[in-house]
């Protein structure tokens, strides 16, 4: 959970007592002063009572570990009011009954006529249409009641809502009020009475207008207390009618209370039946039970004693998943019913713990579909309470209440309660993992829709036409005008008819309860912000281009050629069938992943007239690039296996490439070379620049792993090995070049291989030559073996990266958006200059972004669970060993199951604070980019969270474009292109002459800086197209030292009495960058004067 700052300022008064004694205000009691208990030896040492071993024996059945038991406790702790509030809150309610009980009389007048008001304070009511029967007077109220959770002591933080019912007089109301809203009217009109009389009272704070649950015919009274408390809590008026005023009969779902004539103005004759308002008759029957709702759970609570504590945890959890508020959520009240529910018909029992209670709710949730079989509190109810059948033919999402009349889901859509049942069905699945922290990940990680769909689209234009295009007159009435809810449930409809298959979960925004001053008119429907639809998808149906429908003769094929129009056509199939069926466009990935936006546009186009804003679309995703490449290695690796005469055997052939993990930012596409561009260098049959010609194209080299099987023919020296391995590179590629007729280049190092106009760098491998690298002869001829750097790199080269690729690899034919988005995230690390810091970030981009700067990276390792390797046990191995060693251990710790102790990826970067910078962007970043792709208003522009802030480096490295040749590459590519020695639009091949290979002159002038300048200066740039080199100057670098001959280099000497010191040479210093850089550099820009100090 994420609590905000204004929430911990809110707590400030209510931290633990310090020691130290505070002078105590006046009239208030002298604070308690605690002090740490002494305990004598025996005291410490005395074996454990009963009561002690039955609770470690319920923590050990209970939960996976002591720790949760302790997690679970501490946030019930955190969101419980403390006393202090409490006592805050009954004074401030006291103060604002005796304020309500002298509210002065007011004469009768027409429910129209708002004269008796004064001009500031405005009706919290849509007054549509404006005329209704009635008459309408003020007068004190009838009595004053606290209701909801703060009297049931479920009122949680951080969002304190004390709700307190205020009774009509019976004398304003008539028990026909119930028809053409004069109710709903005359309760606005009875709120506003009272705003305008509270205004002129010091003892209130502010005062504005909301509505209960979005509903606009509940419209409530917010009030905040004057002093420096006005933020931590408010108290929320309602008004109500006295118990049992209205019957309850009449607001049976089947019954009309709103007249089409009244509404229209016109008037009509019915042939048929009058339609009912269901959703307009619950919202007035709620008003009447708010009291009888509290008095049942509260002899519900009395008789479980975790009651309480279990429906926090549930508001807890509602919470991180935005279902709490808004128009038809599943809020606390509703939480606190299915818990009474669960107790009264024994799905629980009255002695289990607030966790238990969270578990068996989450499962029932996860278990009980409420849109099929509704359920029921009510016990006894009359003959006059409607059926659940009845309930279920007017509304999606059943749940009675113990009255057995009101409907309390009646708001909510049948795809809100999917999304409920779909979370709490993976949250019991994270319950049931051990090797998941189920705590973190349930009750303190926020779920907004941005990160929890696959795609988000918004509704941004008005919905009447929509409601007049589907002739939804009757609805419309029924929602009081409310033409987005009118609407919506249609809209889902046909998006869940359309979708069908393609999608697991159909989600929509809340549309959240608004507020307004009480000296503002209530807002109108258009004011609300435009709906929000996420999807979740099944990845194997929703990239399909074809839509097969029924049989041409079957009775559905006309049902499937109304709903999807011309686009619906009769097509033959390869197995003779004769169907309906829609074909859509796509053939890249790319575009087959953009099918179900084809679907939508053209379902909401043809039946809704307009067009959908879609969030975070990409011209291309590159999977083609990918798959090109890892076909043209799959077949290298068959000829390298088929190969003969070699004098040892090839034991394994293994990617070591990014692309081969479908990893790669761009992957390499081939090439073919337009000779013009070059001089051919005829010994090695090479192509080199031109003079004056810009940088060449970049080709990057894919690294293979070329195992060769061990033999006692293998030398034990080091460079012995080395001889042998050039050898193999040589004789590699002469039967490479014999049998299949590539280009090769044999280096002692590796092997370069021209293929299908990409250059593959083979690199053999002896699976003893770590252990070589390791071994040494002290002067005393004992062999000694210790680790080093070399035999790490190695390791790392031939082992590592390999099963890393292959991994990966498998994990994407799992998952395919996988890769998509870890270049997404890469690419990200790139143009933030981050690069050289982080490497391998394998995590969809904003579950990146907020992983990456939310993790709690000092205390605890970030355990990557590849393949589902590790078991409980090997995670409480990995966190003990954590704890143990994390002095020794890098910043950010990542433990896979071939990793578990040392963090090989992260051993040598980031730095603490390079991973500071890194979080902090990285929060920023995320909170951009959801808040840009939440709001269909703002311009769509993702490269925003790319471009780096400049500001905060001491200097400025400015590259000619000309040199860079991966700027094509760049977030903002220069109109201004180069050629580069590639032709276009003809298709590569093997043989020929073979181009430079991994030649970037941006990264080995990089290398060359930080080798040259690395004790003085840190180096950031982007590798991707990358223009500047940033420069950041380390503070300790530019303390004085005594002077040295062998330590002058880029400093100048300051003689200061007897003592000579150096220190760095700035203005050498960034002359130098430009020498080293010649025909590279542009400029060098000093934006700081830090050496100065």
């Amino acid at each position: 959970m994420i609590l905000s700052d204004s929430f911990h300022e809110e707590e400030e008064n209510e931290a633990p007592v310090k020691a130290k004694r505070t002078k105590p205000d006046a009239g208030e009691e002298e604070e308690v002063v605690y002090h740490p208990v002494k305990l004598s030896r025996n005291d410490l040492y005395r074996p454990p009572t009963a009561e002690e071993l039955n609770q470690l024996k319920e923590a050990e059945s209970l939960f996976h570990c002591s720790l949760l038991k302790m997690q679970m406790g501490e946030l019930l702790k955190e969101v419980a009011l403390s006393e202090r509030r409490k006592q805050q809150i009954d004074s401030f309610i006291q103060t604002v009954t005796k304020l309500l009980q002298t509210v002065p009389d007011s004469p009768e007048v027409e429910v129209s006529d708002l004269s008796w008001l004064s001009g500031t304070v405005k009706v919290p009511f849509l007054l549509l249409p404006k005329i209704t029967k009635g008459k309408f007077h003020m007068a004190p109220p009838a009595s004053i009641d606290l209701i909801g959770s703060y009297p049931l002591g479920t009122c949680t933080k951080p969002h304190v809502m004390v709700d307190l019912a205020v009774t009509i007089p019976a004398d304003v109301l008539h028990p026909k009020d119930v028809v053409n809203q004069r109710y709903p009217r005359k309760r606005a009109l009875y709120l506003a009475g009272l705003a305008q009389y509270l205004t002129s009272s010091s003892d209130i704070g502010t005062m504005r207008y909301s509505c209960l649950h979005g509903n606009r015919l509940r419209p409530v009274l917010l009030l905040t207390p004057p002093d420096k408390n006005s933020s931590s809590f408010t108290v929320r008026v309602h008004a109500c009618p006295p118990p049992g005023f209205f019957k309850p009969s009449r607001f049976h779902p089947q019954r009309n209370n709103i007249r089409t004539e009244w509404y229209t103005g016109l008037q009509t004759s019915y042939s048929g039946k009058i339609p009912p308002t269901p959703h307009y008759n619950s919202s007035v029957l709620g008003d009447l039970l708010p009291r009888t709702h509290l008095q049942f759970l509260s002899a519900i609570s009395s008789q479980c004693s975790a009651f309480a504590d279990g429906v926090a945890l549930l508001k807890v959890w509602l919470r991180q998943r935005e279902l709490n508020q808004g128009t038809g959520c599943f809020n606390g009240f509703l939480a606190s019913m299915l818990m009474a529910y669960l107790l009264t018909t024994h799905r629980i029992s009255n002695t289990m713990t607030a966790y238990q209670l969270l578990r068996n709710s989450l499962n029932f949730l996860a278990s009980t579909d409420l849109t099929v079989n509704g359920i029921s509190l009510a016990r006894d109810a009359d003959s006059t309470a409607p059926t659940l059948a009845e309930f279920h033919s007017a509304f999606q999402v059943v749940f009675v209440d113990p009255s057995g009349h009101l409907n309390m889901c009646a708001d909510m859509t049948a795809c809100t309660y999917m999304q409920l049942q779909h979370e709490a069905s993976v949250s019991m699945q994270f319950w049931d993992n051990p090797t998941v922290d189920g705590f973190h990940s349930l009750l303190m990680t926020p779920k907004p829709m941005i990160r929890t769909s696959d795609h988000v689209f918004q509704y941004l234009v008005k919905l009447q036409s929509s409601c007049k295009k589907l002739n939804l007159l009757s609805e419309l009435m029924d929602h009081s005008g409310n033409y987005v809810h009118t609407a919506l449930p249609f809209i889902l409809s046909l998006l869940q008819r359309g979708l069908d298959q393609r999608i697991q979960l159909l989600t929509h925004s809340l549309s959240p309860d608004p507020e307004w001053s009480v000296e503002s008119e209530a807002p109108k429907y258009k004011a609300q912000p435009p709906l929000s639809f996420g999807l979740l998808f099944r990845p194997e149906l929703a990239a399909s281009v074809l839509e097969r429908g029924p049989p041409a003769d079957s009775p559905k094929a006309a049902e499937f050629r109304q709903l999807w129009g011309l686009r619906s056509e009769l097509r033959r199939f390869q197995d003779g069938a004769i169907t309906e069926a829609v074909l859509w466009d796509g053939e890249s990935m790319c575009q087959k992943r953009l099918v179900p936006k084809q679907i939508i546009t053209h379902l909401l186009q043809l039946y809704h007239s307009f067009n959908p804003c879609f969030a975070l679309q990409v011209p291309s995703t590159g999977e083609e690039k990918s798959l090109a490449v890892v076909q043209s290695y799959d077949d290298l690796s068959r000829k390298l296996w088929r190969l003969e005469g070699l004098p040892l055997s090839i034991t394994a052939v293994q990617g070591a490439h990014p692309a081969l993990r479908y990893t790669q930012v761009f992957p390499p596409k081939p090439l073919k070379m337009d000779y013009s561009f070059f001089d051919k260098e005829k010994t090695c049959r090479s192509l080199v620049p031109k003079e004056g010609k810009p940088c060449p194209a970049y080709i990057t080299p894919i690294t293979v792993i070329c195992h060769m099987e061990g033999s006692g023919k293998w030398p034990h020296d080091r460079l012995a090995i080395r001889h042998i391995r050039a050898a193999f590179h040589i004789q590699l590629g002469e039967l490479l070049r014999k049998h299949h007729k590539y280009t090769c280049r044999p280096c002692p190092t590796h092997l370069d291989v021209w293929k299908d106009g990409l250059a593959f760098r083979i690199q053999v491998a002896y699976h003893r030559e770590p252990q070589v690298l390791r071994e040494s002869v002290n002067p005393e001829g004992l062999l000694v073996v210790r680790d080093n750097e070399e035999a790490q790199a190695l390791e790392m080269a031939t082992i590592h990266k390999p099963l890393l690729t292959s991994t990966l690899h498998g994990l994407q034919q799992q998952h395919p958006c996988f890769g998509a988005v870890c270049r997404l995230a890469k690419r990200w690390l790139g143009a933030q200059l981050f690069t050289p810091l982080l490497r391998f970030n394998h995590v969809g981009f904003l579950r990146f972004l907020h992983l990456l700067s939310s993790f709690d990276w000092k205390n605890n390792p970030l355990v990557v669970n590849l393949n589902n390797q590790l078991t409980a046990a090997d995670y409480t191995e990995i966190k003990n060993g954590f704890m143990a060693s994390r002095e020794s251990l890098p910043v950010m710790f990542i433990a896979t199951p071939k990793d578990k102790k040392l963090s090989m990826w992260t051993r040598r970067a980031p730095n603490v604070q390079m991973l500071q910078r890194v979080m902090m962007v990285a929060a920023e970043s995320l909170k951009v980019l959801e808040q840009q792709l939440m709001d269909g208003n703002q311009i769509q522009d993702v490269k925003v969270v790319m471009r780096p802030p400049l500001e905060v480096y001491d200097a400025v490295i400015h590259l000619n474009p000309k040199q860079v040749p991966l700027l094509s590459q760049a977030v903002d590519p220069p109109s201004v292109t180069f050629s580069r020695g590639v032709m276009t639009g003809s298709a590569a091949q093997s043989g020929g002459s073979l181009p430079v290979i991994d030649y970037n002159p941006v990264s080995l002038y990089l290398a060359e800086l930080r080798e040259a300048f690395g004790d003085l200066a840190l180096f950031f740039c982007d590798p991707y197209g990358g223009t500047v080199i940033a420069v950041l100057w380390k503070p300790k670098a530019f303390s004085p030292v005594p002077f040295k001959t062998s330590q002058v280099s880029a400093r100048s000497v300051k003689v200061t009495g007897d003592e000579a010191n150096t220190v760095p040479n700035v203005e050498a210093i960034l002359e130098d960058f430009q020498i080293m850089g010649k025909g590279l550099v542009k400029s060098v820009e000093a934006r700081t004067e830090k050496w100065s100090f």
